[in-house]
């Protein structure tokens, strides 16, 4: 195994959890598990890679929940994935495997559907898997109170942040799904990530967070939140893929596209090194 390929390894675990890519007993082969999929993938790494590609040998298992069909595509878009983001000398497995994500949220079989009295009148609107339509009669139908950051757009792809006051978990989840039944633009957006924190009484508090696909975004978008020691706040960063793969990158203009909702709302100050109500010293 050479430095690179091991440095990968060693960053693909702890990105997606421990398991996620491991050595078979073969030489220079490795088994990749996708997170959140049923089937695992054998992977031969040259002794040269990255200056040559990875080889996708096949479906290693199908798992025990997989229904039929599943390995098939699964592996089918991973090579697709994996066309799209090798380059020459550089390590490609993380970007493959977010690439995977997003090939596989729109390419989400259908599923013969139960009888279902709540479901829209509007059936036309393509949505992203990890989205769902709420009829407005089930939802707090109170426009929330966003506050809009500036669109930050890097190599085509757009993104928005939204944030607002809430009081409790309740209302930030009406929040969202007022907005993503409201909002067709948004509702099929790429990705819209969220994030909350908020003190309830008797000194309990809330945080939650959702990646809606854009894996660790939601922990992120988090983290600046506790850094910024935000409360009673909620904020939804809407992202429209361009069609250029960002790499990690994309998690800098995400939490700089929700900072800038936030400093639009008086909640921080334009000063980076300032907290918002900080008074400590």
């Amino acid at each position: 195994m050479n430095e690179e390929l091991r440095d990968e390894l060693e960053a693909i675990n702890s990105i997606y959890g421990d398991g996620c890519l491991v050595p078979s007993n073969e030489e220079n082969i490795y088994i990749l598990t996708p997170p959140g999929e049923s089937s695992s993938l054998r992977i031969e790494f040259p002794p040269t890679y990255p200056a040559v590609p990875p080889v996708v040998l096949g479906t290693n298992s199908t798992g025990e929940h997989g229904r039929r069909g599943d390995a098939a595509r699964e592996l089918s878009l991973f090579c697709q994935a994996l066309s799209t983001t090798y380059e020459p000398g550089a390590v490609c497995l993380f970007d493959a495997i977010e690439e995977l994500t997003r090939l596989l949220e729109l390419s989400v079989p259908e599923e013969p559907q139960e009888e279902d009295t709540t479901a829209p009148e509007n059936t036309a609107d393509t949505q992203p898997a990890s989205q769902v339509t709420v009829d407005a009669k089930d939802i707090n139908t109170r426009e929330p109170p966003w506050i809009i950051s500036d669109p930050f757009i890097e190599q085509k792809s757009t993104f928005v942040a939204r944030c607002a006051t809430v009081t409790s978990t309740e209302e930030a989840e009406a929040f969202v799904q007022y907005l993503l039944s409201t909002d067709k633009k948004v509702r099929t957006a790429t990705h819209n990530i969220t994030a909350w924190r908020i003190k309830g009484p008797n000194n309990t508090t809330f945080q939650d967070c959702n990646d809606d696909g854009e894996t660790a975004a939601g922990g992120r978008l988090l983290h600046l939140m506790q850094l910024m020691d935000l409360w009673n706040v909620m904020v939804i960063v809407t992202r429209w893929y361009g069609g250029h793969k960002l790499g990690p990158r994309r998690f800098a203009l995400i939490n700089q596209t929700a900072r800038d909702a936030f400093v639009k709302a008086g909640l921080v100050s334009e000063n980076p090194n300032k907290k918002k109500g900080a008074g400590k010293s």
